[in-house]
């Protein structure tokens, strides 16, 4: 079950995020208070969104035996006028592919399970001790 642990400290805002045996430090923008030491939380769910669909992708491209050099994901995330996220996503599959695949592909991507958290809308439980 995936889990982070993600701990502030004094210093605004600069936080250590403790992910299985890896840690990634987050921060805010000098802009916004600061020291930009690390991405900040919607960029990591960015990040995560292109990570899944890269990941996703690749593991058809290798059951299929689609030879690859490589998939590339941008995520840009904005708001429109009521407030909701919108995560603009952008994927290159390095190679030759007819649109058959590259259809298909794109069907893949839509299912990682990132991709499919987000859409589908989530409860958060939280209790403060």
């Amino acid at each position: 079950m995936p889990t982070a642990k993600v701990t502030l400290g004094n210093e605004d805002f600069t936080a250590s995020a403790t992910i299985r045996n890896h840690k990634v430090i987050l921060d805010e923008p000098e802009a916004s208070g600061g020291k930009d030491k690390g991405p900040t939380a919607m960029e990591m769910v960015c990040a995560a969104l292109a990570a899944c669909t890269v990941t996703t992708v690749k593991m058809y491209l290798n059951h299929k035996k689609w030879a690859t050099e490589g998939v590339i994901a941008e995520v840009v995330q904005s708001k429109d006028e009521a407030g909701r996220n919108i995560f603009k996503r952008s994927i290159q599959v390095l190679g030759t592919f007819d649109a058959e695949q590259k259809n298909r592909m794109l069907a893949i991507a839509n299912k990682c399970p990132v991709h499919k958290a987000l859409e589908a809308g989530n409860t958060i439980e939280t209790t403060l001790t």
